[in-house]
């Protein structure tokens, strides 16, 4: 059933008759009060999204008609009665807040994560400038973390064991070639392990080994697993590996100690299994950072523990294709958990998204007017012929060459005609739409790659968006181990180990930040406003699930509104 809003057109008048020329004349003054508040110099990579807002006497005149038209709007309707909302308003500080809209929007979502970073300014320039500079090496929109994250997901047992003994873990990455080449071989292997400091006597003479290997029979200690053996030293890749790697032998005697730890009948197979060891290979350099920083590895591996748990634990809980859906967009489904309403309609409604999706404008002028478009509930047909003449309709009109296309897209007007539905829910679900819809988060909630990876997953999608608690934390745990695994592949190129030791002690509020590294660099120059934030972190821990409060926060006019006594007056005296 749609949702409804009451509201009070009489009242909704006189607020704005009574605030349209304070604000229009306080926002000018304000603008020449406040100081500009745009990215600080040198530090904005290309790819950021973040631009700060300013106000002006140029921003908001007499005629600017958009204040007054956010004050009309359902989401300031609702949050003018919000009590919270009202005295959060008064603070001073919340202005500043304002003026970052997609930092305020993180903030107030995941409140919990960030009160007690927020309280230590220190800990909070730091910790932006470490993602600030994991967004300078491509973040965790690369093939390589992604694939390092569903390596360390997909075997984490593996990886926890590993994590026991980091200097096994170390050794494992150094001789990553040869471990793989005798791991075909498991009973050699496991005795190899298990009595490493033996073996540590074939340092620097891989040759006495393959001659040892071929007459297992006769040597005491390889007699155990004599047909192993000489099946190894038949193996000419596995002795060429051997031969390449000359530290091999005495990093095995050297390691002793934490590879005998791992090689009991009980550890060995979880331990050295040929996925983990395939996975550390591909991804050395890596998996050396984590060697190195058993805090960061143990973090990833609780995220890893976690996304296994959000489907439901066990072995074969997880799903593969759905879990390297949730990595490959952790940012965009991160941003679609905090309105489980959207995810579910997603979900339910996904080839009409997908077809839709690919006209950008009409489709994002659609969701920020849900409501609207609910409209043409059960008849699609009328839908296609307003697009067709889009020109001639006052809200079409605004995108009328996007609507136009899309009217004439057989595949588009069939997936609408088939799902009769579907624009009934895009009503219902309007306040989480909307609030998911404005310019600097349509294109990571709704971008076609996140959609798509929903529609090719629809059933493990449509089972989270039955329970928003478990793809929040399949979310959460996703977007935290993607850019863990980017931090360490950062790391191996060269980043200061400061982002990784960060990024351990942080790892779900870094993820957040380096998401949207350019914006929370800017609030972190910001000390009032990050003040500000954790003085009222419960205020917005409670605001920060509710849609209407990121309908208003996001829209285009709030941060110029924000800024003015007579809108906080406005607000405050109902």
């Amino acid at each position: 059933m749609a949702t409804t809003f009451s509201t009070s057109n009489n009242r909704r008048m006189i607020l704005t008759s009574a605030a349209i020329l304070a604000v229009g004349i306080g926002a000018y003054g304000l603008g020449r009060v406040y100081p500009p508040l745009g990215p600080s110099s040198g530090t904005v990579a290309p790819a950021q999204r973040y631009v700060s807002s300013q106000v002006g006497a140029k921003d908001v005149t007499l005629g600017d008609q958009s204040v007054p038209q956010l004050m009309q709007t359902d989401a300031f309707e609702l949050m003018v009665k919000n009590p919270t909302f009202r005295a959060l308003a008064k603070d001073p500080s919340f202005a500043l807040l304002a003026q970052n809209p997609a930092a305020l929007a993180t903030l107030a979502a995941n409140a919990n994560l960030f009160k007690g970073l927020a309280s230590n300014q220190q800990n909070f320039q730091l910790l932006a400038q470490s993602a600030q500079d994991l967004a300078a090496h491509g973040g965790a929109n690369n093939a390589a973390s992604a694939d390092l994250a569903a390596s360390l997901a997909l075997n984490a047992h593996s990886f926890k064991l590993l994590a026991s003994q980091p200097d096994a873990l170390a050794m494992l990455a150094q001789h990553a070639g040869v471990f793989q080449q005798l791991s075909k071989y498991d009973a050699a292997f496991q005795l190899m392990l298990q009595n490493a400091g033996a073996f540590g006597r074939y340092s620097n003479n891989w040759s006495a080994f393959e001659a040892a290997a071929k007459n297992a029979a006769n040597n005491s200690l390889m007699a155990r697993q004599a047909a192993s053996f000489e099946a190894m030293a038949k193996d000419s890749k596995a002795m060429s590996a051997l031969q390449s790697d000359q530290a091999f032998f005495s990093s095995l005697g050297a390691k002793h100690a934490a590879l005998e730890a791992l090689s009991s009948d009980a550890s060995f197979k979880s331990a050295f299994n040929v996925n983990a060891i395939n996975a550390v290979a591909q991804n050395s350099a890596a998996f050396s950072k984590f060697a190195l920083n058993a805090r960061a590895f143990d973090v990833a591996i609780n995220q890893a523990e976690a996304l296994n748990l959000s489907f439901g634990g066990g072995a074969k809980a997880m799903d593969a294709s759905t879990l390297q859906a949730l990595l490959q967009n952790s940012a965009s489904f991160q941003l679609l958990a905090s309105q489980p309403d959207a995810l579910a309609l997603v979900a339910q409604h996904a080839p009409a998204f997908q077809q839709l999706s690919r006209y950008d404008a009409a489709f994002q002028l659609m969701l920020q007017n849900a409501q609207a478009f609910s409209r043409y509930a059960n008849n699609w047909s009328a839908f296609q012929a307003a697009a067709k003449d889009a020109s001639d309709n006052s809200l079409m009109a605004q995108q009328a060459a996007s609507f136009q296309a899309l009217a004439g897209d057989a595949k588009a007007m069939h997936a609408l005609q088939t799902d009769s539905s579907f624009f009934s829910a895009l009503g219902a679900k309007a306040l989480a739409l909307e609030a998911l819809s404005s310019d600097s988060r349509f294109q990571l909630a709704f971008n076609q790659k996140a959609i798509n990876a929903v529609a090719a997953n629809q059933a493990a999608f449509g089972k989270f968006a039955l329970n928003a608690r478990a793809f929040q934390d399949a979310a959460n745990a996703a977007q935290a181990l993607s850019f863990q695994a980017a931090a360490a592949s950062a790391g191996a190129k060269g980043i200061n180990s400061q982002a990784l030791q960060l990024a351990a002690q942080y790892p779900q509020a870094f993820a957040l930040m380096a998401q949207n590294s350019s914006a929370f660099s800017q609030l972190a120059h910001q000390p009032a406003a990050v003040a500000s934030f954790a003085k009222n972190a419960e205020a917005f821990s409670v605001l920060g699930h509710q849609p209407a409060f990121h309908a208003l926060i996001n829209n285009a006019a709030f941060s110029s509104a924000a800024r003015s006594q007579s809108f906080v007056d406005a607000v405050t005296r109902n």
